[in-house]
């Protein structure tokens, strides 16, 4: 899954992001109330883990405001505000599940797996910008009618860019989510697995759809012939 974490705790917002990627779902972290709004607009989230204290605007206006918008993200309150009368107000707000602080990561871990469960009824089984698309069950990667042919690694490296919908990749959040110990590896090790899909899925069409972006990584933009 695709999980934004609207927590103002640094400290409490990476052990979720660790956490959370060790389970295998791809992670982005915003800090205050208008960031986490403007992400979860914006990103394509199937969960949102999200706190109601927040600097700028309060996780329950944060809710409000994508249900008035008609966002599909699916959305757990994490918070230690844990009165019948809190969870009432934050279930009234649009929000799908409620868990209060302090709690198990491992109850956690299984309500995100219950919530995706649910948004997983509804998601896509392709991923795809243009016409590169990615079957991420059959992990087919195809160039209009033709199947490129690509590694398990490069499968993964191309997921994570387009599970972005069009949005800026790092190098850091790649390595979270395709390797099982990132910190003990270079992150230049991505450009070396870009640079190959880039000779796979792009220079043999004469396209260029995996985008540098410069001080923050890659990204996915449709490109014709």
């Amino acid at each position: 899954m695709k999980i934004l974490v609207i927590e103002d705790e640094h400290a409490l917002a990476d052990t979720l992001r660790r956490a959370i990627s060790s389970d295998g779902h791809w992670v982005d972290v915003a800090h205050d109330g208008h960031t986490g709004l403007e992400l979860a607009l914006t990103g394509g989230y199937d969960v949102i883990v999200l706190d109601l204290m927040l600097p700028g605007l309060s996780g329950l206006e944060v809710c409000r405001r994508l249900r008035s918008h008609d966002a599909h993200a699916l959305v757990l309150i994490l918070t230690a505000k844990d009165s019948e009368y809190d969870e009432a107000d934050g279930l009234d707000a649009g929000a799908d599940d409620y868990l209060t602080k302090p709690f198990s990561l491992v109850v956690l871990l299984a309500r995100l797996r219950a919530l995706g469960r649910r948004a997983g009824r509804d998601r896509p089984a392709t991923l795809q910008v243009g016409d590169l698309t990615l079957d991420v069950v059959a992990r087919l990667c195809k160039r209009g009618e033709q199947t490129v042919e690509l590694t398990a690694r490069e499968v993964e490296v191309l997921g994570c860019l387009l599970a972005a919908d069009g949005g800026a990749v790092s190098k850091q959040d790649i390595l979270d989510e395709v390797w099982d110990s990132p910190s003990d590896l270079d992150p230049n090790i991505v450009e070396v697995y870009v640079s190959s899909l880039r000779k796979k899925v792009d220079a043999p069409f004469g396209r260029h759809t995996i985008r540098t972006v410069r001080g923050i990584g890659y990204r996915l933009a449709p490109d014709v012939p």
